[in-house]
């Protein structure tokens, strides 16, 4: 049986999980919040509240994608996780394995706890 592809319009876009990038904005304007998808380069807007920037964000991606599919460009999708093991093999020298490893234990932490410590700061 063959599966049916779903069309890649407006509603499919805007079902996806896009990233929103936030920040609390105090300057001489005053305060409020600004956003942008971290995926649609350029899509971008602000809001007096969380609320208003979102649906501001919202729209601001309609229009984008909107732009987009009508002259036929690429849109990016949000990552996934899919296709992500978590697992990561790194060559290092010799002398830095010695040295993480040491340190590791100096902490009582396994080597690979200290090395997920050390990438996640």
């Amino acid at each position: 049986m063959e599966q049916k592809e779903q069309k890649k319009d407006l509603t499919y876009y805007m079902a996806l999980p896009y990233t929103f990038e936030i920040q609390h904005i105090r300057d001489e304007s005053g305060r409020y919040f600004f956003g942008k998808v971290a995926e649609l380069d350029g899509c971008q807007s602000n809001g007096n509240t969380l609320e208003e920037l979102h649906e501001n964000l919202r729209e601001a991606m309609e229009g984008w994608i909107e732009v987009k599919l009508e002259h036929g460009d690429e849109i990016p999708e949000p990552l996934t996780d899919e296709g992500y093991s978590g697992k990561l093999v790194v060559r290092i020298p010799k002398s830095l394995h010695r040295r993480l490893a040491k340190e590791a234990q100096r902490d009582g932490v396994s080597l690979n706890q200290f090395m997920l410590y050390k990438l996640s700061r």
